[in-house]
């Protein structure tokens, strides 16, 4: 076992600040945990104004960080693609481990990034990239390693979590609840990975390929944000038991496929999800054997990622690790299912004028494309425009799609506003 552990840190914004803070503040404790010493010896950041943070050397050339002999783990804490994914090559090719929070880079790279991770024995770990300072890879693939995990579900992010949360505590529409999230640090200034979905649907990419060992492609896992949810949507659910929340699911399919997706869905009131408040996430596992477990806790935020990038490092400096986590890489490539085979409960929210005789000609759509209607609603009348709300019993995809295609030729449908999921099942 090495005498003591280096690591070199390239970016200083939020995440890399708090693991630079992290390692220096609580220096003994990590020690403790890993059994070395472990020494924060470099960072980096293109936008450095010093010289040193707390004693360690700051410089703005990533690669004196990763080409320093001495250097043990790298830190990769940019974020994106570029340059972030050249780095993390050159750090693997260079014999170093490295840890990264980087959910984008390991979603899209993943076959590229452990193969050279394979080829140079050392190791990509990456707890930070999915739940912030929530433990959930390190359980699926130690702490549930007996079992077979049937199903991943739940809420991954939580910028998304804390407007959605907003809309439904403070009654404002989505833009107001994304300009409080974006004054409070929740959500960036470009707000689109988060409220379209994409960091989500990366986010179950990874646990899909930590879970069930196959490579998912993420530019296939079926994507939806929550920029279409509106106020109506959110007081029709407060009214019939529900909340809306941004789902991520990563389950078993037949066929050996899997199904992995990212959506909104109405979730009964009873389920522990729509407790779920502010930036917090909360992700459900299925095993054979455990049966199910929820991970809870703070999904953003440089502290608790931080806290999940440091307890990766003290896994590295134990050393011991390399052959179990290598051999867990995923092997071989997922066949995602047609999520329009899947059958669910259905929310329609269309705009139609207010006259007799509509219903009769919007049910007749539902009923050639075999979709049975549980619910009808008509909410309040704007002018001569009335929304009406469609509740589907269970229908596969394919039949919605038939009847959305339907309704988008008939002259009584205004407009389509929104078509939601209902139920977690």
């Amino acid at each position: 076992m090495a005498k003591q552990v280096k690591v070199g840190l390239l970016g200083l914004g939020t995440v890399g600040r708090s693991v630079l803070d992290l390692l220096v503040a609580n220096r003994a404790v990590i020690q403790d945990g890993a059994g070395v010493p472990v020494q924060l010896v470099a960072a980096c950041d293109i936008k450095a104004k010093t010289k040193r943070i707390k004693g360690v050397p700051v410089v703005k050339d990533a690669l004196k960080v990763i080409n320093d002999p001495s250097i043990d783990i790298i830190v990769e804490a940019i974020g994106g693609v570029k340059p972030a994914l050249n780095y993390i090559l050159k750090a693997l090719a260079s014999g170093k481990h490295v840890v990264t929070s980087n959910k984008e880079v390991i979603a899209k790279y993943m076959p590229t990034i452990f193969a050279a991770a394979k080829k140079n024995k050392v190791l990509v770990l990456y707890e930070a990239a999915v739940g912030g300072g929530v433990p959930i890879i390190q359980a699926i693939r130690d702490n549930l390693a007996a079992n077979h995990i049937n199903e991943i579900y739940g809420i991954v992010n939580g910028t998304t979590n804390y407007i959605l949360d907003s809309m439904t505590k403070k009654d404002v529409e989505f833009a107001d609840a994304l300009k409080d999230a974006q004054a409070r640090g929740f959500a960036e200034a470009n707000p689109a990975a988060d409220v379209e979905g994409y960091d989500a649907a990366y986010k179950a990419a990874i646990l899909a390929a930590t879970a069930y060992g196959a490579y998912v492609d993420c530019n296939k896992v079926h994507r939806e944000g929550i920029t279409k949810i509106r106020q109506e949507d959110i007081q029709y659910a407060k009214e019939t038991g529900y909340v809306i929340k941004l789902i991520a699911t990563a389950r078993k399919w037949t066929g050996n496929k899997l199904d992995v997706r990212v959506h909104p869905v109405f979730v009964h009131n009873t389920h522990p999800l729509a407790k779920v408040s502010e930036n917090y996430n909360a992700i459900f596992v299925k095993g054979d054997y455990v049966g199910q477990v929820m991970f809870h806790g703070e999904g953003a935020g440089g502290k608790p990622t931080a806290s999940a990038v440091v307890s990766d490092i003290i896994k590295i400096a134990r050393g011991g690790a390399y052959r179990v986590l290598s051999q867990a890489y995923p092997k071989q490539k997922a066949v995602l299912c047609d999520i329009n085979q899947i059958e669910r409960r259905y929310y329609f929210n269309l705009k139609v004028p207010d006259r007799s005789g509509v219903l009769a000609v919007i049910s007749k759509a539902f009923a050639k494309n075999n979709v049975s209607i549980q619910a009808v609603t008509q909410r309040e009348t704007v002018g001569k425009i009335a929304t009406l709300i469609i509740v589907t019993h269970a229908v596969s995809g394919d039949n919605i799609q038939a009847t959305l295609r339907d309704l988008a030729k008939l002259s009584v449908v205004k407009k389509i506003s929104n078509v939601v999921r209902v139920g977690l099942y």
